[in-house]
């Protein structure tokens, strides 16, 4: 097996800097039909898919998470500029947490937060949690790069033709684990935070 490790870090780092996120500027000041937001979604996330055929939100999702109480029923099947916030930030969850840590998550800032019913509106909150984003996105390159140079450390006494794939193995291993240690701290976090007696 033969990789080419300095294309596949660079890979790795360009896609980082290339993560963004939907501002609420780009959300229409309409509301959207079903169709329209799953095309809206597709045409925004289009960047985090990892395969062409991949669906970012598809109806069913959305109504599920209706139904979970994720999100609130739209009105008269359209979905406002706060239900949009709420699908971006279920789209981002979905990938490490469960429908019932989500709705406990969200519970909270659909009660408090849509319709402009508490001291911030919902794109203020959204607003306020995705301006952190950017500074965490050039700490998290830099710890991907700290990780990929130690793994390419690891394994020095194997044969050389097996060096090259445990090295990618210790890689996937390391990021594999810190992925796991904070989803972990996030679910402490929720059983500890949110969880009502």
């Amino acid at each position: 097996m033969t990789l080419d490790t300095d294309n596949l870090i660079k890979s790795i780092l360009d896609s980082l800097s290339r993560i963004d996120y939907i501002r609420p500027s780009e959300i229409p000041n309409i509301d959207l039909y079903m169709d329209q937001v799953t095309t809206f979604m597709d045409s925004r996330l289009q960047s985090s898919k990892r395969r062409d055929d991949d669906k970012i939100l598809t109806k069913t999702m959305i109504n599920n998470y209706a139904k979970n109480k994720l999100l609130p029923a739209p009105n008269k099947k359209k979905y406002s500029r706060e239900h949009m916030l709420l699908l971006i930030f279920i789209y981002y969850f979905k990938n490490i947490l469960s429908i019932s840590d989500i709705q406990k998550l969200l519970s909270p800032i659909c009660q408090n937060y849509f319709h402009g019913e508490g001291s911030l509106t919902l794109e203020q909150l959204y607003e306020e949690v995705f301006s952190l984003e950017k500074g965490e996105a050039e700490k998290l390159k830099q710890d991907v790069l700290d990780k990929f140079n130690r793994s390419r450390t690891t394994f020095a006494s194997a044969p050389e033709e097996e060096q090259e794939f445990l090295r990618l193995f210790s890689f996937i291993c390391m990021l594999s684990f810190d992925v796991y240690m904070k989803k972990q701290l996030i679910e402490k976090l929720l059983d500890s935070a949110l969880d009502t007696p």
